[in-house]
């Protein structure tokens, strides 16, 4: 009997952490609305990005094109805990955290070789139709910049 509990709560927990995450606004996929977004000039830019729930984790997909235009792929997989996981090919970042404020904000910090090169702010709006990114940092050159990228849902 006390096995049965304890799996029983055990299955509980897992199904109420994945519905948190589900219900999560930052959950879905988000595509650049450039019309409405602000670049410094050469920087990268993350055309499509993709939340979703992977086990009791999140997973980041986000494909778009660098400062020259190329083709650009990256996977980072975590927790919205502060905590620092890896980044996949990105080779200007190899980890990254995300902070959830609240339910509609998230902060974000990326590190290259353990120095910070990126925080970033991330707001979803009110109906969860819009989500803006603003990020400041220095690029692979060494170059300050100041972006605000905003997406529509998709």
């Amino acid at each position: 009997m006390k096995r049965r509990v304890i799996l029983f709560a055990l299955a509980t927990l897992f199904a109420s952490a994945t519905v948190c995450l589900a219900q999560n606004s930052q959950m879905g996929t988000w595509k650049l609305n450039e019309a409405k977004s602000k670049f410094t000039p050469g920087s990268p830019k993350n055309l499509t990005v993709v939340y979703e729930v992977v086990g009791d984790s999140v997973k980041v997909t986000v494909d778009g094109v660098d400062g020259d235009g190329s083709p650009t792929h990256n996977e980072w997989t975590g927790k919205f805990d502060n905590k620092f996981y890896p980044v996949t090919g990105d080779p200007t970042t190899d980890q990254r955290s995300y902070r959830k404020i609240n339910n509609r904000t998230l902060t974000l910090t990326n590190t290259k070789d353990g120095k910070v090169t990126v925080r970033g702010r991330i707001l979803v709006s009110a109906n969860g139709r819009t989500r803006t990114l603003t990020t400041t940092g220095t690029d692979a050159k060494g170059k300050r910049f100041s972006n605000r990228a905003v997406y529509d849902k998709q």
